[in-house]
């Protein structure tokens, strides 16, 4: 008799985990779409960011404000601890460190893989499709108790990042997201005060150098 239930158990169980797998599955799809529609909608979007780097024995944060606008237009403005911009009007890449007073130049095509999770902020991706196995993410703490936290393996860049790991609000935005390299390195962007289709000029995505800043072709290592 043991046994007999036993075994019913067992069977009850195996059938609660698949339910309970299946309904997780169904629950990233569903969230995985309303992010998708939510960024697909917007046209520009303002936000401030942190980006955190932890690896080769450094621990490095730094913070800005970013802009972003269809089609494939950036700026990031760092301001701490060192004042910098990198920026994008879809052709041209520009990183610019105004206490070196350099400029680097290259072609956006020649770097779209980088900082290519941002364009999931700027709604060109569908995330299932860009990231493999998406799944829930139960070990890692979200930012804020009510987010929930995806993981998957960027199709993109797989001689790179191992794994992309995305925070989601309950109004479906992007919170954070942390890159995973595969030398173990991470690199973690967090975004706060996200501003949707704010009026942006298409002259905040240009760049001149000033007066005097040596221009060099291409990013380098």
């Amino acid at each position: 008799m043991r046994l007999h239930w036993l075994g019913r158990i067992g069977v009850f169980g195996l059938a609660c985990l698949w339910l309970n797998a299946t309904a997780s599955t169904a629950d990233v799809k569903s969230l995985a779409s309303a992010v998708d529609e939510h960024y697909n909608h917007l046209q520009s979007l303002q936000a401030n960011f942190t980006q955190v780097y932890r690896g080769s024995g450094m621990d490095r944060a730094e913070s800005g404000t970013l802009w972003l606008k269809k089609p494939g237009k950036m700026r990031w403005e760092y301001r701490s601890p060192r004042e910098k911009l990198f920026i994008s009007d879809g052709k041209t890449v520009w990183f610019y460190v105004p206490a070196d007073r350099q400029a680097r130049k290259d072609s956006a095509k020649k770097l779209e893989d980088l900082r290519s999770p941002i364009a999931f902020l700027l709604g060109k991706t569908k995330l299932e499709k860009e990231l493999q196995g998406l799944s829930l993410a139960p070990d890692v703490t979200p930012l804020d108790g009510g987010d929930v936290v995806l993981r998957g393996v960027p199709q993109a860049m797989t001689d790179q990042v191992s794994e992309v790991v995305l925070e989601i609000t309950p109004e479906h935005q992007i919170r954070r997201i942390i890159l995973q390299d595969v030398d173990g390195s991470t690199t973690e962007y967090r975004f706060s005060e996200q501003r949707s289709d704010v009026a942006v000029a298409n002259g905040q995505f240009e760049f001149h150098p000033p007066s005097g800043t040596e221009v060099v072709e291409g990013m380098g290592p």
